[in-house]
C-alpha cells in the first residue's frame, strides 16, 4: 500500500455518516415492500424458493432496522459514563443484525429447501412469481446501486481501490447493505432458476435446490459480516503502513527521540484512538514536553482526521534504562 493509501485509510469513516444512514434506509424500504409481495407470490405459486426468498427480504428487512439502530446509537456523545463515546456500538448492533440474517434467512431456506426436496411441493402458477422476481431485481439494484455509489465515493476520496475500501471499511452499515443487495440480487437469480427448472420438468426438486442454495448464499453473508463485527468489537488496530506512518509522525515532532511502544483501536467509522510510550530528549524540560505532547496531537489530528484521542506516555528510552542500570551496580 502507498504511504497515500495508508495515510487515507485512516479516515475512511470520517465523511458519509448521513450517507449511510440514507443507504440503509433505502434499503430497510425496499425490502420490506419486496418481502410483502415475495410472501405473497410464494404462496399463490407454491414455490418453496419465492418463501425462502421472502424469509431472505424480512431479514434484510431487520438487519437495516438494527443497523440504523446502531448508526443512532453510536452518534450519541462522550459522557461520564463512557468517557470514550458509544461508537463500539454501532458493531453490537451490527453483529446482531449478522444473526439476524443468519437466523431469519438462512436457517429458514435451507429447512425448506430440505422439506421440499424430501417431501415434493404442489407448483402453482408461476407468472406471479417472475413478476414479483422483476420488480424485486430493480428494486434491489437499485437499492444496491445507491450503497455502491456511496463505496465508489469514499474509496474515490481516500485514493484506494473500491474492493479495498470494502473489504478494510470500519463502516459495517454501508458494507452490510452492498453485501446483502449482492446476496440478495444473486438469491433472486436462484429462486427465478428454481421456478424455471420445477416449470419445465413438472418437479419440485429445482424449487427446493434453488432454496438450499440461497440458504448457503446468506449463511456466507452472515459469517463475513459477523466476522468483521467481531473483529472491531475485539479491538482492531489501523493497518501496519498507517501504524508506520502515525510512528514516523510522532518522531517528527521537537523533542521526542523515539515511540518506544504504540498501540492503534478502531472505536467508530470515525474515530481511532492513539496511545503510544514515548521516549523524550533527556535535557527537555517538563514545559517542553508538555507542548511537546500538544504538538504531536494537533499533527496527528491534521493528518489523520479520524484520529479523536492522543495519550502518550513519557516513557525511559533504552540507553537511559542502561544508564540507571549500570550505576545501581551489582
Amino acid at each position: 500500500m502507498s504511504d497515500a493509501q495508508a495515510e487515507s485509510a485512516a479516515d475512511d469513516g470520517e465523511a458519509g455518516g448521513g450517507e449511510s444512514t440514507f443507504t440503509v434506509i433505502v434499503a430497510a424500504l425496499a425490502n420490506l415492500g419486496i418481502a410483502v409481495a415475495k410472501a405473497v407470490a410464494g404462496l399463490i405459486s407454491g414455490s418453496s424458493a419465492m418463501l425462502s426468498e421472502a424469509a431472505h427480504s424480512v431479514a434484510d428487512t431487520v438487519t437495516e432496522v438494527m443497523l440504523l439502530t446502531a448508526l443512532k446509537r453510536s452518534e450519541k456523545p462522550a459522557d461520564e459514563d463512557h468517557p470514550l463515546g458509544y461508537g463500539p456500538e454501532r458493531y453490537i448492533w451490527a453483529m446482531l443484525a449478522s444473526i439476524a440474517t443468519f437466523v431469519g434467512g438462512a436457517v429458514f431456506s435451507i429447512y425448506d429447501g430440505v422439506h421440499t426436496l424430501i417431501a415434493g411441493e404442489e407448483l402453482g402458477n408461476p407468472l406471479v412469481s417472475y413478476i414479483v422476481l422483476g420488480v424485486a431485481f430493480l428494486l434491489e439494484g437499485y437499492s444496491l446501486r445507491t450503497g455502491v455509489k456511496q463505496v465508489r465515493r469514499e474509496a474515490s476520496r481516500l485514493r484506494v481501490p473500491d474492493t479495498y475500501y470494502l473489504r478494510h471499511t470500519p463502516d459495517t452499515a454501508v458494507k452490510a447493505v452492498v453485501m446483502e443487495d449482492s446476496a440478495a440480487l444473486i438469491g433472486l437469480l436462484l429462486a427465478a432458476g428454481g421456478l424455471l427448472g420445477g416449470q419445465l420438468t413438472g418437479s419440485g426438486v429445482w424449487d427446493g435446490i434453488a432454496s438450499c442454495l440461497i440458504g448457503l448464499l446468506l449463511v456466507y453473508v452472515a459469517w463475513v459480516l459477523g466476522r468483521s463485527n467481531a473483529q472491531l468489537l475485539i479491538g482492531r488496530p489501523l493497518p501496519p503502513a498507517v501504524r508506520a506512518e502515525v510512528r514516523e509522525e510522532l518522531k517528527s515532532v521537537p523533542h521526542i527521540v523515539d515511540v518506544l511502544e504504540l498501540t492503534t483501536l478502531i472505536q467508530g467509522p470515525a474515530e481511532v484512538m492513539i496511545a503510544a510510550k514515548v521516549d523524550f530528549r533527556d535535557m527537555a524540560t517538563a514545559e517542553e514536553v508538555e507542548w511537546a505532547c500538544e504538538e504531536a496531537e494537533a499533527q496527528l489530528r491534521e493528518r489523520f482526521p479520524s484520529i479523536r484521542r492522543v495519550y502518550l506516555d513519557p516513557t525511559p528510552g533504552r540507553e537511559q534504562r542502561e544508564r540507571r542500570e549500570r550505576h545501581r551496580g551489582p
